[in-house]
């Protein structure tokens, strides 16, 4: 066998630094998450925004006190309660002429089978400094989460996190909400047109 040359050491050398910084930074980036300490194990709840659902069964197949298995970011977690689930149909902004309110919120005719969903869901979480930790993830606003059970698989993000004693109410602004939709106000929805009515019961007579 050749004896090493002197370049051959150096290359060795840079090889054995590089190996050197990376265990370096990996056994750091380990101990500052393992000093996050956990100040409590409290049950949480939080809720999971899926938008644009195609539904054309008569019922939704969530429901309220039954389970739905998570999987977080890829990685299966576990069944988790249902506290509650609400809906709504796709919109369509429709402009009409009134001059004190201009359009009106309708189901749209494009999407019948389409629906947004909110579905709330409960845990016990590790309470941290930085946040509430399910399944070895701090659950947070945005994180994707795909629920699943007998008959669905959907996947959404969660849009609300409640911690008892951390989520603090009363200190942000309060979110903007459509005039349409605002308290008091009362969306103009149009009629539908009344003439093939009239033609069917001309038909019947």
């Amino acid at each position: 066998m050749d004896k090493l040359r002197p370049f051959d050491y150096l290359i060795l050398a840079v090889i054995a630094g590089v190996l050197a910084v990376g265990v370096l930074i990996v056994t750091g980036a380990n101990k500052k998450i393992s000093k996050t300490p956990v100040e409590a194990v409290s049950p949480i709840q939080f809720q999971v925004m899926i938008k644009g659902v195609s539904l054309t069964d008569t019922e939704i197949p969530f429901v309220k006190g039954e389970k739905s298995f998570i999987t977080i970011r890829n990685v299966p977690y576990t069944e988790l309660e249902i506290t509650d689930v609400k809906y709504a149909p796709k919109k369509y902004l429709l402009e009409i002429p009134n001059p004190q309110q201009p359009f009106a919120i309708i189901d749209d005719p494009a999407q019948p089978f389409q629906y947004d969903l909110i579905v709330s869901l409960k845990d016990n979480a590790k309470i941290t400094d930085d946040g509430a930790v399910v399944g070895g993830n701090k659950i947070k606003i945005g994180m994707p989460i795909v629920l699943e059970g007998f008959n669905y698989r959907l996947g959404g993000t969660v849009s609300n996190v409640l911690v008892p004693g951390k989520t603090q109410k009363g200190k942000g602004e309060k979110l903007p909400l459509a005039q349409a939709v605002q308290p008091g106000a009362k969306p103009v929805i149009p009629q539908a047109p009344q003439q093939e009515n009239t033609v069917k019961a001309n038909d019947k007579k």
